[in-house]
């Protein structure tokens, strides 16, 4: 998903993408309808979904039906397999960095069947083997399960599950932990030939926690967001050319905010907040004419401010008043009607085009220093100063086949007016503060860009290239005198190039190349002293840039005969071939030899990093 046009990846050592210049927060993740708030694996190398146990994936970049909200940018949805009814099989790989395993099978032939997928890497195993790491901890691993029961020919029910957790620490001293669990309980019935149901009741987890020990000393960070979702969705095909799909969704959210405590440090006051978020929706597929689809449909979102707090107002980052709301009372609520039209016209056999607009609403929002995204970046949901983000995107598109639809070429511009942007005030503090609220500033932004790819089809080398020219900004007042800013995830440029070529029946041969425009940063551009310690002074926001980012992986497969039912591969692997030391950050310091010069060191994660695997299947 992160090598097509828009779709932009954080880089190594980041956790999540950023779609048509929108921020990782921006995008809604669901699994099995249950969303994942962080979707990676060891700091971005691997994804959360092992691809075992899925069984589709798609993503719809900003002009999604009217069933989906709660996100500006995208949607993510990806769907686990629902296990075999017919007969057993396992799934599995053992490479160098992790391994895999999945079963699959009837519970009861044809009417019920079940699928477990688990996956752990082992780099802590190799660590032991040196008396320097012996005592650190590189490690995730999750496990993936669903099963479903057919009560009658119009009544099935399906609950899967996901856990997932990451292990990093250095001996004693530090550590740090993070994780997602899902759960969903659907009810998939057939009310009438033209009528169909789904009901579903979904939960959510994601937590995180660090813990550091210095002699006697010890220090901790925790923070969690727990969701409650249930969510009632029709489908009524009125005619062949009417698909008309309603229903509603209500989610009851926990947010509590990273909270300090430790022996070395008074525990700063955070206070669980809870907040309960509803909508309605209905959204029609029409099909107009034989060349001409329209999809329109219309969001109702609420979101209300449960009891429990004192809840501070801001204004341009300054306290003006306070509201204590007692536990089980609702507080602000935010309501907004979100319109969605896209249309798609056959201008001829080969070719097509297409235009929509829609308008998205968010109430939970991602605070991050950095320009990467952490594990541990805080949630925060809106409130009396922090009011929902909204997003206003058009887009209009082109599509072509070529040679007997061997080849296709795809163009998109779009444009993205965005309302109620959050950045930090100059020199923000976003951990050590009662009220994070109050180091806040909102604004406006806006993003625009256009997206190219073409694809080879078939044939013994298929693949695609795909490029993205974008500008994303933001302007604040408070931030940059009052002017237009490059946004953290700003990239000019961005390219991928795939290609996968079959040798013969046995070899296959794989490879891509990426490139894009290093993040938007903030460098100093002077220094002064102060009681012999060097402070950093710095200018315009994110004005300077990362170094560039690009990378070339190559792959090989080695598929031997089938025996009966035994299949099995190998796969040989190595990731940034040319050893290229993309910046994972960079940092400023006096220079040891001249204290008025200032030196900048980089720190680079992945070089090369070769990968064996043998997957099997039975």
């Amino acid at each position: 998903i992160q090598l097509l046009p828009g779709v932009k990846s954080n880089g190594e050592g980041g956790t999540g993408f950023s779609v048509r210049g929108g921020a990782t927060d921006q995008n809604l993740i669901l699994l099995d309808e249950a969303p994942v708030y962080n979707a990676s694996h060891l700091l971005g190398f691997f994804s959360t979904f092992n691809s075992d146990a899925l069984k589709d994936a798609s993503i719809i970049k900003g002009n999604s039906p009217a069933q989906y909200g709660g996100r500006l940018s995208s949607v993510m949805d990806i769907k686990m397999k629902d296990g075999n009814k017919k007969d057993y099989t396992v799934t599995g790989g053992i490479g160098l960095i992790a391994s895999r395993l999945a079963v699959e099978g009837p519970i009861q032939k044809d009417k019920s069947s079940f699928i477990i997928s688990g996956r752990r890497t082992y780099a802590d195993l190799f660590l032991k083997a040196s008396e320097d790491y012996k005592d650190n901890k590189l490690y995730f691993y999750d496990l993936n399960a669903k099963a479903n029961y057919q009560i009658n020919k119009n009544n099935r029910v399906y609950l899967s599950g996901y856990f997932g957790r990451d292990v990093l620490g250095v001996g004693n001293t530090f550590g740090t932990n993070w994780g997602n669990t899902t759960a969903t309980l659907r009810w998939n019935s057939i009310l009438h030939r033209k009528l169909f149901s789904n009901t579903s009741l979904i939960y959510s987890n994601y937590k995180y926690q660090v813990q550091i020990q210095n002699n006697d000393n010890d220090f901790q960070i925790n923070s969690h967001i727990r969701d409650w979702n249930l969510k009632q969705d029709f489908s009524y095909y009125t005619s062949y050319r009417h698909t008309v799909r309603f229903g509603f969704q209500s989610m009851h959210h926990t947010l509590m905010p990273s909270k300090f405590s430790g022996s070395l440090i008074s525990s700063f006051p955070k206070t669980t907040r809870r907040s309960w978020e509803n909508a309605l929706y209905v959204n029609d597929d029409f099909k107009a004419t034989d060349k001409l689809t329209i999809q329109y449909g219309l969001r109702l979102s609420a979101f209300t401010v449960l009891g429990g707090d004192r809840f501070n107002v801001y204004k341009n980052g300054e306290l003006t008043d306070s509201v204590f709301l007692e536990k089980g009372k609702l507080g602000k609520t935010y309501l907004n009607l979100e319109p969605r039209i896209s249309a798609n016209y056959q201008l001829n056999d080969v070719s097509s085009v297409k235009l929509g607009y829609a308008r998205n609403t968010q109430n939970l929002h991602l605070l991050s220093n950095s320009t990467s995204g952490n594990p541990t970046d805080q949630w925060i949901g809106s409130s009396y100063s922090v009011k929902p983000e909204i997003a206003d995107q058009v887009s209009v598109g082109y599509s072509r086949n070529f040679d007997d639809d061997n080849y296709e070429i795809n163009v998109e511009t779009y444009y993205k007016a965005l309302q109620n942007q959050i950045d930090f005030k100059n020199g923000a503090d976003i951990n050590f503060t009662p009220d994070v609220e109050g180091e806040l500033l909102s604004g406006k932004g806006r993003a625009y860009g256009l997206e190219l790819i073409a694809k080879k089809k078939s044939g013994k080398l298929t693949g695609w290239v795909s490029y993205t020219l974008s500008k994303t900004e933001r302007k604040i007042d408070g931030i940059n005198n009052n002017r237009w800013y490059n946004a953290r995830q700003d990239k000019t440029h961005d390219l991928a190039v795939v290609g996968t070529y079959e040798l013969n029946q046995k070899w296959t041969l794989s490879g891509l190349f990426v490139y894009s425009t290093g993040n938007a940063v903030t460098y100093p551009t002077g220094k002064y002293k102060i009681n012999g310690q060097t402070v950093f002074q710095y200018s315009d926001r994110n004005a300077d840039r990362m170094p560039a980012y690009h990378r070339m992986d190559l792959n090989a497969t080695y598929e031997p005969a089938k025996k009966k039912r035994f299949h099995s591969s190998w796969s040989f692997g190595l990731y940034n071939v040319y050893g290229r030391q993309n910046a994972y950050i960079i940092s400023f310091e006096d220079h040891p030899d001249d204290p008025t010069r200032t030196r900048a060191i980089q720190t680079a994660l992945f070089r090369w990093v070769p990968n064996i695997t043998y997957n099997f299947k039975f």
